[in-house]
């Protein structure tokens, strides 16, 4: 569990209007990554799947991250990366210590985050998911200004989409992925001022 988050946490763009363009959000700054493909047709967005992430493990501030999401990682820059050599994933979003916003991906478009996975019997949550990235490690707190920057996101995808649920890795892909982990706080999240009703949470 991790520690109260202050409620000036919960709006860090409080009075500025976010916009959305052809799939990208104004509240985010654009790093495009080629590693994405369309949607089936006629799949409505109707989940958002949480990660967390760090490169090197446990490494926070750099642009490792960033690098892999965009093919253009050194895999010879720290010995962890050999595990994940040759790895082309991405996500829509990644959400930094500090809160600020990185989109990789337009949430229009199919971005490979989940991989295996299932979801109420849906197989393949990357067709009609959001793949939001925690920069954290598994397991471990996340800090306030993630969680709201995380709220902020979750409203705005939550007026463009149908969404239904969040869920995190572990939750879509269990026995396989841990992430966000027990160190997220999901409760702590659901009670922050204007968290969208009727979007479920894991128990």
């Amino acid at each position: 569990m991790s520690e109260p988050i202050p409620r000036g946490a919960a709006a860090p763009a409080a009075g500025r209007r976010r916009r959305w363009r052809q799939g990208w959000w104004s509240g985010a700054a654009r790093r495009a990554s080629p590693n994405f493909g369309p949607r089936p047709a006629g799949v409505a967005v109707e989940l958002v799947v949480l990660h967390s992430i760090s490169l090197p493990p446990g490494v926070y501030g750099g642009d490792a991250v960033q690098r892999l999401f965009t093919n253009r990682l050194d895999w010879t820059a720290h010995p962890s990366f050999e595990a994940i050599r040759g790895l082309q994933v991405s996500a829509h979003f990644l959400l930094r210590r500090d809160g600020r916003a990185l989109q990789f991906v337009s949430t229009d478009q199919r971005a490979w985050h989940a991989g295996a996975s299932q979801w109420r019997g849906r197989d393949n949550c990357n067709d009609f998911s959001i793949g939001i990235e925690l920069e954290g490690l598994e397991g471990q707190t996340f800090e306030p200004a993630q969680y709201g920057a995380l709220n902020e996101l979750l409203q705005a995808l939550s007026r463009r989409y149908p969404l239904q649920a969040v869920a995190g890795h572990e939750h879509v892909a269990p026995g396989r992925k841990h992430d966000p982990g027990p160190g997220f706080d999901w409760q702590a999240l659901a009670a922050l001022p204007g968290f969208p009703q009727g979007i479920a949470l894991p128990a």
